[in-house]
């Protein structure tokens, strides 16, 4: 990665409220892009008051409304963008009712909206002639699952692993083995990450539309919107002695959000930089990371013990598409930020 572009210009971000497009917006008004963002709902100033404080916000920030169910929503947002950051998504639980917990109905109620999602954005990047480049948040989760359950392999698991750059069409991705799979295991997020990027990926191909997508770890760090994210709120379990989230995490990948939005901004501004790119900090056990931040922080009563689930024993990420010039903050920067900000937002007393 070594040809930047040779402006900044003016980019779009969808789902402009989050956890990872607020830092993301942070990032980019901070180095003198021209932001448009997408939110539900502009006229809430009190629940989007955290962007409008962020340094730059007034002079070149710009929230729209856009829906990621309502194809043509994003046109406006994205016209006269060089380039869209896709962070929104939209990841549904399966239903509760027993009956309903057949192929189709899972198909329609968790898969369907994060694969329309994706393809809507990209319909309307598609109209927009002054689309330089997509930058597309996935997860690592899409190359840490895979189909036959092999879990044994310790090659470090890099941008080719999974299933998404295979050749298999989208919809033969959604057949019974990997229904079984997720069903199973009850991880429906990465299944919902897998199929949006690989339909964002045939989408891309057929529309020479330039992407490149970042596979983040578990993302860690302050967090800027009022309310905790599903991480976030992950996170405070754990530090509060729950074990219930974290031992399905089993051996698990961890980053700094700041490292997060980062990335996204270097991989769009190098020209060079293609296909996926693997975000992540440090791979630990659960149990590791339990004991260590015990130590760190004796007066919380974080766990050390989980409950054995038979998860992957060993994996590594390999993140070298990034370069040896990008330097990753540490797992224990990455903890001592994200609790400053759960106690400073009374998440958690002082200590």
């Amino acid at each position: 990665m070594d040809r930047k572009l040779d402006s900044k210009g003016k980019v779009c971000v969808t789902g402009a409220f989050g956890f990872l497009a607020s830092w993301l917006i942070k990032r980019l008004l901070l180095s003198d892009y021209h932001v448009t963002g997408t939110v539900r709902d502009p006229g809430n100033e009190k629940r989007l008051a955290h962007l409008w404080r962020l340094e730059g916000a007034k002079e070149r920030l710009r929230l729209v409304m856009a829906d990621l169910m309502e194809e043509g929503s994003f046109d406006d947002a994205i016209f006269g963008c060089h380039g869209v950051f896709h962070s929104a998504t939209l990841v549904l639980k399966p239903s509760s009712d027993p009956k309903a917990r057949c192929i189709i109905h899972t198909q329609t109620e968790i898969l369907e909206p994060p694969v329309e999602g994706t393809l809507n954005v990209l319909r309307s990047c598609k109209k927009n002639p002054s689309l330089r480049s997509v930058v597309l948040t996935s997860s690592s989760a899409a190359v840490r699952v895979r189909p036959d359950g092999d879990f044994t392999s310790n090659v470090p698991l890099g941008d080719s692993s999974g299933v998404v750059n295979n050749t298999l069409p989208l919809s033969l991705l959604r057949i019974l083995p990997w229904y079984r799979l997720f069903a199973n295991c009850s991880i429906w997020y990465p299944m919902s990450k897998i199929l949006a990027e690989k339909a964002g990926w045939d989408f891309c191909k057929e529309n020479a539309i330039d992407m490149v997508t970042v596979l983040p770890s578990f993302v860690i760090g302050p967090c800027l919107p009022p309310e905790l994210c599903s991480t976030a709120s992950d996170v405070l379990g754990l530090l509060k002695g729950e074990t219930e989230k974290f031992k399905w995490n089993g051996r698990m990948g961890y980053v700094h959000i700041d490292d997060v939005a980062l990335c996204h901004i270097l991989v769009y501004e190098h020209e060079s930089a293609h296909g996926r790119c693997i975000c992540s900090s440090t791979v630990m056990d659960n149990t590791e990371l339990g004991s260590l931040l015990s130590t760190r922080y004796p007066s919380l009563p974080i766990p050390t013990r989980f409950e054995q689930l038979g998860r992957p024993r060993y994996y590594e990420l390999n993140t070298s598409k990034l370069g040896r010039g990008f330097k990753f903050k540490s797992i224990q920067e990455m903890f001592d930020d994200c609790i400053a900000s759960l106690v400073e937002q009374g998440h958690l007393p002082a200590f």
